[in-house]
C-alpha cells in the first residue's frame, strides 16, 4: 500500500538583506528614438536591484527582468495599463509581494528582524505561552 508523503519538495529559504545593488543598469539603448527610462522604472529596477532576491538571479533572470522592465515603462509613460496583469505576473515569480514568497517558500529577514528575535528570547516566548494558557 503506498502512503502519501506531505514532505514539500522545495525547502523554505531565508535570505537577508543587505542593500548591496546587484545586476545590471538599466540600459539607455533598448527604447525607441532616444527615449529615456520613466522614472518609475528606474525606481521599480533600482528596488530589484538592491531586494534580497536578487542574491540568486542568475544572467537569464536579469533578461527577463528587463523584458519586464520596458513592460512597466511603457505602463507608466503611455499609461497603458493593461501591461498591471502582465507585470504581475512576472514580478510574482520574483517574490514581489509577501504572498509570492509565501508561495515561493522565501523569507526575506532585515537587520532588525533578527534584532526582534534575539531580542524576544525563549523566556519571552514561554512566558506569553503561559499567559495565553491563564487567560483562554
Amino acid at each position: 500500500m503506498k502512503r502519501r508523503r506531505n514532505k514539500d519538495a522545495i525547502e523554505k529559504r531565508t535570505l537577508e538583506v543587505d542593500d548591496e545593488l546587484r545586476g545590471p543598469v538599466l540600459p539607455a539603448d533598448v527604447l525607441p528614438q532616444g527615449e529615456d527610462w520613466h522614472p518609475r522604472t528606474v525606481a521599480w529596477w533600482d528596488t530589484w536591484r538592491r531586494s534580497a532576491q536578487a542574491q540568486e538571479f542568475t544572467d537569464t533572470d536579469w533578461d527577463f527582468l528587463l523584458d519586464t522592465a520596458l513592460m512597466h515603462h511603457t505602463m507608466w509613460a503611455k499609461a497603458r495599463w493593461e501591461f498591471a496583469a502582465e507585470l504581475r505576473l512576472r514580478a510574482a515569480k520574483f517574490g514581489a509581494t509577501p504572498e509570492d514568497r509565501m508561495r515561493l517558500r522565501l523569507t526575506v529577514q532585515t537587520a532588525g528582524d533578527q534584532s526582534k528575535e534575539s531580542a524576544a528570547g525563549p523566556s519571552d516566548v514561554a512566558a506569553r505561552r503561559r499567559n495565553l494558557h491563564i487567560a483562554g
